[in-house]
């Protein structure tokens, strides 16, 4: 039997998919419905742009709720540890690049909740990939599809 992907995450993040789920099952589902129905009064389906847009959208809702529910399924949740040097998913590290000592700080979740406008980036990227299982002090050449970067570790949390 073929093994699901594991999908690690915080509690919170898990919770926020679970209340996206909820809000794509009660009302976004219930919004193409009638959205469908309405575009159906129109007449010919063949030629009905407002159908197929309605169809497209609950296309993409369905296959939104099984994103979800399969991400939810398969969550491992990710204790947050306290103390500790080692930069790990769910800790917050701040590096400075050098040479110019420009001071960047991410926190690595797993890809399910990642936001790079919330500072949240993904295990697996190139970023995190390069900072996992080092610790404060650590120089670390980290390659990205912009080159590579070479960073100092000064805080994990």
């Amino acid at each position: 039997m073929i093994s699901e992907k594991k999908f690690p995450m915080t509690q919170a993040g898990k919770e926020k998919l679970e209340q996206e789920l909820e809000h794509f099952k009660t009302v976004r589902r219930k919004e193409v419905v009638e959205r469908i129905k309405i575009a159906r009064s129109f007449g010919d389906l063949s030629e009905n742009s407002e159908y197929d847009a309605a169809k497209d959208e609950q296309a993409f809702v369905e296959g939104r709720i099984t994103t979800l529910e399969n991400m939810i399924r398969n969550a491992e949740i990710i204790e947050e540890s306290d103390g500790g040097s080692e930069v790990t998913i769910g800790r917050t590290v701040t590096f400075i690049e050098l040479p110019d000592g420009e001071k960047e700080s991410y926190t690595i979740v797993g890809s399910a909740e990642a936001d790079p406008f919330e500072g949240k980036i993904s295990n697996e990227s190139p970023i995190a990939k390069g900072l996992l299982g080092k610790s404060i002090d650590d120089e670390v050449m980290i390659q990205t599809p912009a080159g590579d970067m070479l960073v100092k570790i000064i805080a994990v949390e």
